[in-house]
């Protein structure tokens, strides 16, 4: 009888080099290799024109105009935002924010994480598709690559052929402007930390601090790298949100859809074939959606968590169908529920104010209302008391005992204000120090403020008084706590 068992075959992973394909090579009969990873393909974005395509730009120019815009701005004599992490202020037009004014911060983030929240349960990724950051330097960055190398065809073919002067020339221009615009980016997004003007003499002189030149080339070299090369790889592996967006979507939610049931079975035929005799669909087959697709994505396979919503399949689709002489809205915006059921725009429309968006939009209206009335009842000026704790409580003239703390006086407002200090708590307690203080604008002063008690009004302890601090020149009055130390 023989025994021997058949010799076992060994599969050994290995990772395909960048621009090969992935293969299976036998090292012997019994040894098979495996490449388990495909290297990516460039993807060559195919222009598109549409509703959605000018929506998509008029987003590109407001948010740039914005970002690039509002450090220029001035708000009476200074930068309207700037966030001076130097003098540790912000100032966002009229406002002026300390570091104690941090919750502040906290509720914006909370009102944009709900605000998110709210518009993916409603409109899925559209902020992904028209806002987003990625999504707009992408849509530069792409606009620069068709102005110096082309539209997509002309592209594939410079990419294809060897490299020679004409090719050189037109690879070297869009990377010098590409240059250009992500060191404008990096130098505006600085702006908004150092006063942008005087940045800009610094940046003409090459005398930036090694904090800035760090931060504009850094935020310049993400730009270029993320929008110039990176691209729809950020959107797939690096965004969290399309990780997490799933938890946020159901079958009402609004998102690029494929109407199978119209399209299929695809194929090409000519304008005026009877779609009935040759048994197809809609679908051309004409694979534009996923030319102009920025991830590269066949939206008639169904949703996938890299789609963002921009909208270019449908702008790519509706175009097609009015060549063709077909009804629009083979891709289209709408809701899984919506397509399979056979909807209306009114019934689609009507399951937007479902239990969760209705939720969503309590918790985000409660919460803005909650941070913008704690806004407009904000007292513009704040104090913090410090014990001298070099010398806790002493014995002076007329035995009478002395304590001393200082008071950090913080002005919130743009023009010089005046205090008065006073003290209450315990029976005879007098302020000997300076009353009136005055503090210049968007500054803070340390006031030292000397309190004197007699000796037998109050026992031995610790003994809680409050300080009364009253601006003069605005409304505007704080209530601070702390002891007064009687010794033994």
């Amino acid at each position: 009888m023989n025994t021997t068992e058949p010799p076992t075959k060994k599969i050994i992973p290995i990772v395909a080099v960048s621009g090969a394909q992935p293969f299976v090579s036998s090292v012997d009969t019994d040894e098979k290799r495996v490449s388990l990873y495909q290297a990516q393909k460039k993807i060559y974005i195919r222009s598109v024109s549409g509703l959605f395509s000018k929506w998509r730009w008029g987003m590109v120019f407001l948010t740039q105009l914005v970002f690039y815009g509002l450090p220029w701005f001035e708000w009476g004599q200074r930068q309207a935002i700037l966030f001076d992490l130097e003098a540790r202020r912000f100032y966002i037009f009229g406002l002026v924010l300390y570091p104690q004014d941090f919750i502040y911060l906290s509720g914006i983030l909370v009102i944009s994480a709900l605000s998110l929240f709210l518009f993916t349960a409603v409109a899925g990724r559209q902020w992904c598709g028209y806002a987003c950051p990625q999504t707009v330097y992408t849509e530069l960055f792409v606009w620069i690559e068709k102005l110096t190398e082309g539209d997509r065809s002309a592209r594939l073919r410079l990419d294809g052929r060897p490299m020679s002067l004409n090719k050189f020339a037109r690879k070297a221009t869009k990377q010098f402007l590409w240059v250009t615009l992500g060191l404008w980016t990096g130098f505006t997004f600085v702006g908004y930390f150092t006063p942008i003007r005087d940045l800009g003499m610094s940046f003409v002189t090459w005398n930036m601090g090694p904090w800035e030149t760090f931060w504009v080339f850094f935020y310049g070299f993400a730009t270029y790298g993320n929008a110039g090369y990176m691209r729809e790889q950020v959107c797939k592996y690096m965004c969290p949100y399309a990780r997490f967006q799933s938890a946020m979507f159901d079958n009402d939610t609004l998102i690029v859809t494929y109407d199978e049931a119209r399209g299929e079975p695809r194929g090409a035929r000519s304008k005026k074939a009877d779609l009935k005799a040759l048994n197809l669909g809609s679908c051309v087959d004409c694979t534009l959606c996923v030319q102009v697709c920025p991830t590269g994505i066949d939206i008639r396979k169904g949703l996938q968590y890299e789609c963002i919503s921009c909208a270019a399949c449908i702008d790519a689709c509706d175009n097609v169908m009015d060549k063709v002489g077909y009804p629009r809205g083979l891709i289209r915006y709408s809701t899984h529920n919506a397509v399979t059921q056979g909807w209306t725009r009114s019934q689609l429309l009507r399951r937007v104010f479902r239990p969760r968006v209705l939720v969503y939009t309590a918790i985000l209206s409660a919460v803005t209302i909650a941070l913008f009335t704690s806004l407009a009842l904000r007292t513009p000026f704040k104090v913090d008391v410090v014990r001298d704790r070099t010398s806790l409580a002493r014995i002076v003239n007329d035995d009478k005992i002395e304590n001393v703390y200082r008071l950090q006086v913080m002005n919130a407002t743009e023009s010089t204000q005046n205090y008065r200090i006073t003290v209450q708590g315990l029976p005879g307690l007098a302020l000997v120090s300076e009353s009136m203080i005055s503090v210049e604008a968007t500054q803070s002063r340390w006031v030292p403020v000397t309190l004197q008690l007699p000796g037998d009004g109050a026992s031995a302890g610790a003994h809680a008084i409050h300080f009364e601090i009253e601006a003069i020149n605005t409304p505007g009055h704080v209530t601070e706590k702390s002891v007064f130390l009687v010794p033994r």
